[in-house]
């Protein structure tokens, strides 16, 4: 079955277009109860988040009533450079953690990220937009999106949007299903051919969602029957009955699978005005991009 379901994925893809980290912070909108989210989507179990971009007290969370879609509020994630600017203020990291639940078998979604923020930069300054993502269970197979900014357009000022979209899939032997953790870890960061110039880049908010899902079962979960243990695997854990624990020691479940597949980030600045917008691909293992920079 699972060969059949990854041969779906290039019509899939073409039908879409260091710090500790922080404890687990609670969300400051909870799960509509009476809409539950679908079993068979993944959902966002719980958020955190990391870096000099984000410290403590800085940041609000928000969880849509599906559990599909989080939007953090940034409050210091904000570089400068200029006369007087530390070396720490050219450049800021955020890495967002997202605790997710997945269903039982075969998942395809894509990562959608929306950012906004501001740039002013003078004459000579680049700003540039760095975004990695990962999985904890499969940290040495990433997806990394770069974008720079610069020219006459952002002089005076100028609101900027920034999309990432990647594909992923998840391969989840359990029926009753396992957790995942997905890592985006941010960077901006200002840089200049003039020691006089200045300049500031922010990113204000970020919204991570996972559109486009399609989940192929392989069995029913029945874990609500009588008795107790876990089985884990992949760095998740769910509960089964005795009888199906026995069942998967005996045949060796092999370990669940998260993969992330080369992904597009857009940036489109709210006004048109000569300015450009570079998008460099990322390193080995992801990154083709697209760019919408405006009218000159």
């Amino acid at each position: 079955m699972l060969s059949s379901v990854l041969l779906l994925l290039p019509a899939l893809a073409l039908a879409s277009p260091v710090e500790k980290r922080a404890s687990p912070v609670e969300v400051e909108k909870r799960l509509d109860t009476t809409s539950a989210p679908s079993p068979d989507q993944i959902v966002i179990k719980s958020v955190s988040f990391s870096g000099t971009g984000c410290p403590q007290g800085t940041v609000s969370t928000t969880l849509d009533e599906t559990g599909t879609v989080v939007t953090f509020g940034f409050d210091s994630f904000v570089t400068y450079i200029g006369p007087g600017s530390a070396q720490s203020d050219k450049s800021k990291a955020c890495q967002l953690h997202l605790d997710l639940k997945y269903p039982g078998g075969f998942q395809y979604a894509v990562v959608d990220a929306v950012y906004h923020g501001y740039a002013r930069l003078d004459a000579g300054v680049t700003g540039t937009f760095l975004s990695t993502y990962y999985f904890s269970q499969n940290a040495a197979q990433t997806t990394t999106t770069r974008s720079t900014i610069s020219g006459a357009g952002w002089l005076n000022g100028n609101v900027y949007t920034k999309e990432d979209q990647v594909p992923s899939t998840a391969v989840i032997w359990s029926p009753c299903g396992a957790n995942g953790i997905l890592n985006v870890n941010n960077r901006i960061s200002l840089a200049a051919t003039n020691s006089k110039a200045s300049g500031e880049l922010s990113d204000d908010d970020a919204t991570v969602s996972f559109d486009q899902q399609l989940h192929v079962a392989w069995q029913p979960c029945t874990s609500s029957g009588t008795g107790g243990g876990t089985f884990t695997t992949g760095g998740g854990s769910t509960a089964v009955t005795p009888r199906e624990a026995e069942a998967e020691a005996e045949a060796g479940t092999p370990d669940d699978v998260f993969t992330l597949y080369p992904g597009t980030t857009t940036v489109t600045p709210a006004k048109p005005g000569g300015g450009s917008v570079v998008v460099v691909p990322g390193s080995a293992g992801g990154g083709s991009t697209l760019v919408k920079p405006g009218k000159a």
